[in-house]
């Protein structure tokens, strides 16, 4: 489960993805999304991980259900600087 944002405190998109990396790759090429290619949504700024897909699949349908401030705190604890951390993927 991950999120993506446009900048600091920009555009926010929640996704679920079983490869990270390709994903976030994905997304970075503007071949994952309508809507992440139109509003630049590409810096990977907060992931989870879960041992099956329908953990994942739960959390992300609650993530997208938070409200607008509740997510940049989550973001914010792990990553204050909004820091893309797709550079830290293998």
């Amino acid at each position: 489960v991950y999120i993506l944002a446009s900048g600091k405190n920009g555009t926010l998109y929640i996704g679920v993805t079983n490869d990270l990396s390709l994903g976030v790759w994905n997304h970075k090429e503007g071949r994952a999304s309508a809507f992440t290619r139109r509003y630049g949504v590409s810096r990977l700024v907060w992931y989870e991980e879960y041992p099956t897909v329908p953990q994942a699949i739960q959390r992300e349908t609650s993530l997208k259900r938070w409200k607008r401030e509740w997510k940049i705190t989550l973001i914010e604890k792990v990553n204050p600087g909004w820091e893309d951390l797709s550079a830290g993927l293998v």
